[in-house]
């Protein structure tokens, strides 16, 4: 009757699951905010200036700006704009979803410093003289042409400068002397006399004067469209930015392009998941069916909590939460070996269960923690999209291992004491055959398709391999270098999307008419639909306008386009090798903590090992490499140290069970035991991840192919070095101290004598 009520309880609570997700994740997923990346829109990082000598940039005037820009933005009809202030003299605008990026661009640049000028450049009036709000866009009464009006404070001061104007006359200039000149964003060296013979000069307007005025109502005149007078009228309401801005980097998505990467990762994401969902079932049959319910349950729980959060969703975030998925399966993978383990003992289902999970807790915690140590260096020193990646892999940490560790154990722990399962082992993966009789006290051997295989002895010939790789990477690195993207260099990116296949000659051609000249153009796409050019100057916002006006009419797609200058990509460069070393720093702390500073070290040169071979990967194959691959390596360096900590963690289990270790030859054999214990495990947690990347790889956008090469690439080399390397460098090292007063694992403190 117990057991029945635990099975009713199970049923129960996947059922209220069940209906709660079904219920609302439709809403939880539709009020998540999307990066630009997957509904279009652009990203600036402005580097900000005074606008007068001797004038110092504070952190009032930073906020002032960014209120300003929050209310331009906001008079488009942008109302989850990400205006943000970084470091001392920057400020990072993020617009998603806007529909005329020009505009915008526009609108957040201009410092808005209007003001009102005789034909000789000399301040009459400035916007200080104009009433707050009061611009606004219409029509002139006489010609119905588009105008700005606006109203000043002071009737008497206007009528005293109309009287000036008015009045004024030189006989020898080729212009009408009596013209009001009113400018917008008037910088010294700007002239009324060069400019006015120009086709589009950089004045507003220059209405002639021919009586004084004594009003508040002033009409500003032009070549205006209704949208453009509306975005000046705009523009001169939002008032004027207490400083310069000038572009330091920027990038900007078309929707198309948005809308295919969102469809494309979306459809990727569910492929990857799929089939962890069916992998684990056939490999742990009845556990993988309860880790899959759990994952399900991993997943909403991850959407609701950066719904909660106000997160803002990008591609890498995206990435991060099926990558997550994969980690997430790790715990359940530790767990569910160790029960399989319990049972071939001899011992019963409760009792394997018991053991099981109690044994998995602390490996779990050290290799989440460590982990969750790299993403949260990513976080800290990312920028906008890696912070992005960043923070979705901190919660899928900490939402997995709730999920994992508690949700599975629950679940399974209804089951656990059922009749119907109690002579069934093979519903937990393990046959009656491989199962040990209780009263047997001798140590089960551990197998690996049902051999023990001599791993250490092995070891000269990994450590040939990792030399091999290390000296055909160097050569690599040293005469090919890497293909580094505009994050790392400096210059534009342009991607160009059309229906159909694209020839490369005639962007070459379109490019040269636009009076630019590519340094690489690429064809991309399942059809060649898609061309990726690259160029090695920055592009002024004015020509990206036209190149994306020209690209726009021609195949009625928004090209996206990235700018970067110099000291951005240098900056970028330095924050990722500081990310890795911090990250290094922390990790030797706990693990030196946790364990002793042996394995912190030995764990060290195999994330190293692995974030080396990554990058030897790029170099080798010339895949562009930029700020996501980045991401890539760190997140590997996390799974790099999460890999090695779980085999680690066996190893110190194994020591602490045997009295003493005299020899080489029995340490080695407890670190061969331990890598046998854990291979299976190392090798289908890998499985699990891999089908989650390489579903990205073969299925996603365009935009995170490289991301998934390198954490493709970067698993394996992680697997690796977990198993063949870290290990076996612990134990020459530690091998060698035997006789040097050892740490006792048992004791955590120095001892005399020969015992490990």
């Amino acid at each position: 009757m117990k057991n029945r009520g635990r099975i009713v309880a199970f049923f129960l609570i996947v059922l209220i699951f069940a209906g709660t997700i079904g219920t609302t994740v439709t809403g939880i997923t539709k009020d998540i905010n999307l990066g630009l990346d997957l509904q279009g829109g652009f990203e600036v990082l402005y580097e900000v200036s005074p606008v007068d000598e001797g004038q110092k940039i504070s952190r009032t005037s930073l906020e002032s700006t960014v209120e300003i820009l929050n209310d331009r933005v906001n008079r488009l009809g942008i109302s989850e704009a990400s205006i943000d202030i970084e470091g001392e003299d920057r400020i990072r605008v993020q617009l998603a979803g806007v529909e005329d990026q020009t505009e915008a661009r526009e609108l957040l640049s201009t410092t808005a410093q209007l003001s009102f000028r005789d034909v000789n450049d000399h301040e009459l009036l400035n916007g200080n003289d104009v009433k707050e709000n009061s611009a606004k866009q219409d029509f002139d009464p006489n010609s119905n042409q588009p105008i700005v009006t606006l109203k000043l404070k002071d009737a008497d001061k206007f009528g005293e400068v109309t009287s000036k104007i008015k009045d004024m006359n030189d006989p020898e200039t080729p212009y009408e002397d009596n013209l009001l000149v009113i400018w917008m964003d008037y910088k010294k060296g700007d002239s009324f006399r060069e400019e006015y013979t120009k086709e589009d000069p950089k004045y507003v307007s220059a209405p002639r004067v021919t009586e004084t005025l004594n009003t508040k109502d002033v009409m500003i005149s032009g070549n205006f469209t209704v949208e453009s007078a509306q975005q000046l009228a705009n523009v001169i309401n939002s008032g004027s930015l207490p400083v310069h801005m000038e572009e330091k980097y920027s990038t900007s998505v078309g929707a198309q392009f948005g809308e295919q990467a969102l469809n494309k990762t979306i459809f990727s994401g569910f492929i990857g998941v799929g089939l962890i969902f069916l992998f684990m079932i056939f490999v742990y049959r009845f556990p993988g069916l309860i880790a899959s319910i759990n994952l399900t349950i991993y997943i909403y729980l991850i959407l609701l909590v950066f719904e909660l959060m106000n997160g803002v969703l990008t591609l890498p975030g995206i990435a991060a939460l099926i990558l997550g998925v994969g980690m997430a399966v790790d715990a359940n993978v530790i767990t569910f070996e160790r029960i399989k383990e319990e049972l071939r003992s001899g011992k019963s289902l409760i009792a394997s269960f018991k053991a099981g999970t109690k044994n998995s807790l602390s490996t779990i915690l050290d290799a989440n923690i460590t982990t969750l140590i790299a993403a949260s260096v990513l976080f800290i020193f990312g920028t906008s999209s890696v912070k992005g990646f960043a923070t979705m892999l901190i919660v899928s940490i900490l939402v997995s291992f709730l999920t994992a560790v508690f949700g599975t154990r629950l679940l399974l722990s209804l089951w656990i004491k059922t009749k119907f399962l109690k002579k069934r082992p093979g519903w937990f993966g393990v046959k009656k055959a491989e199962i040990q009789d209780i009263k047997d006290k001798s140590e089960v051997e551990p197998t690996v398709f049902n051999r023990t295989p001599n791993i250490v002895g092995h070891r000269k010939k990994f450590f040939w391999i990792s030399a091999i790789m290390v000296i055909i990477g160097s050569a690599s690195l040293v005469m090919f270098k890497l293909n580094p993207g505009v994050d790392f260099t400096s210059g534009s990116r342009i991607e160009i999307l059309a229906e159909n296949s694209i020839s490369m000659e005639e962007i070459e051609q379109d490019f040269s008419k636009l009076g630019i000249e590519a340094k690489s153009i690429v064809s991309s796409g399942e059809n060649g639909e898609m061309a990726v050019a690259r160029f090695d100057k920055v592009l002024e916002k004015d020509k990206i306008a036209e190149v994306k006006a020209y690209f726009v009419d021609k195949y009625d797609h928004e090209p996206s386009v990235s700018v970067v200058s110099p000291i951005v990509g240098e900056e970028l460069v330095k924050n990722a090798a500081f990310a890795v070393a911090v990250a290094s720093v922390f990790m030797i702390i706990y693990v030196t903590i946790r364990f002793e500073f042996f394995f912190a070290i030995t764990a060290i040169i195999a994330l190293l090992h692995d974030a080396f071979f990554m990058v030897a990967i790029f170099s080798i194959t010339q895949i562009e490499f930029d700020i996501t691959i980045v991401a890539a390596i760190l997140t590997i360096v996390g799974y790099s140290i999460n890999d090695t900590i779980v085999t680690f963690d066996r190893i110190r289990e194994n020591i602490r069970k045997r009295k003493k270790i005299k020899t080489f030859k029995e340490l080695a054999e407890v670190v061969n035991r331990s890598l046998v214990q854990t291979f299976t495990r190392s090798i289908n947690t890998t499985l699990t991840t891999l089908i989650a990347v390489l579903a990205f790889l073969f299925l996603g956008a365009e935009s995170i192919s490289g991301f998934a090469v390198a954490l493709t690439f970067g698993l394996i080399a992680g697997t690796y070095s977990s198993l063949f390397l870290a290990s076996q460098l612990w134990l020459i090292w530690r091998g060698k101290m035997l006789k040097k007063k050892p740490v006792d694992f048992r004791k955590k403190k120095r001892v005399q004598g020969p015992q490990v």
